[in-house]
């Protein structure tokens, strides 16, 4: 059996869970409200104030979906209680982050501004210290999606392995590379 599958989720107060007869799970709570279309195989049983994720067999598909789908609720129930957050920092001589609503404008030593839209779902914010990386902060109530858009941030300018110039997460470690090594006598 799967450990993650097996394992009920809690259904904290105040949020309300339905599981609809074509399996589409909705998750309601003081953050708001998210839902997800699972599997016809897998089952979902609500009992009290917990989630049961089941599977029909031992199929290594069931088997798959059995871990995926229970992580997936969980993060849904995570997400509207507490919501998710993300900070990702800014490393470079010049570079900038600035936001109006939910419009991005990032300036990373490209030739031109890097204008980026974000969904209705996630809220932006960008901080710029003296002394400190100018920082962006990403907050959602979807981790599927807050993953998703800041993959596509940091992907304007990966961090590279040289000088560990980039966009990075705040606390990541990078594996840096020695430049290039002393001339020959």
């Amino acid at each position: 059996m799967s450990r993650i599958g097996k394992a009920p989720i809690s259904i904290p107060s105040g949020v309300t869970v339905t599981v609809s007869s074509n399996n589409l799970v909705s998750v309601k709570g003081p953050k708001g409200e998210l839902s997800q279309q699972v599997d016809v195989d897998i089952i979902v049983e609500q009992e009290d104030n917990t989630l049961l994720v089941k599977r029909p067999s031992d199929q290594k598909r069931h088997k798959a979906l059995h871990g995926l789908y229970r992580a997936l609720l969980n993060n849904m129930v995570v997400g509207v209680t507490e919501g998710y957050k993300l900070e990702q920092e800014l490393v470079g001589v010049g570079y900038k982050a600035s936001n109006q609503g939910n419009t991005l404008d990032l300036v990373l030593g490209y030739s031109h501004h890097i204008v980026f839209a974000l969904p209705q779902e996630i809220k932006v914010s960008t901080t710029s210290e003296k002394g400190k990386n100018p920082t962006i902060i990403l907050e959602s109530i979807d981790k599927q999606l807050l993953g998703q858009v800041a993959a596509k941030i940091r992907s304007f300018r990966t961090p590279e392995p040289y000088k560990g110039k980039g966009i990075k997460f705040v606390g990541e470690q990078l594996r840096r590379k020695a430049g290039k090594s002393a001339a020959k006598k």
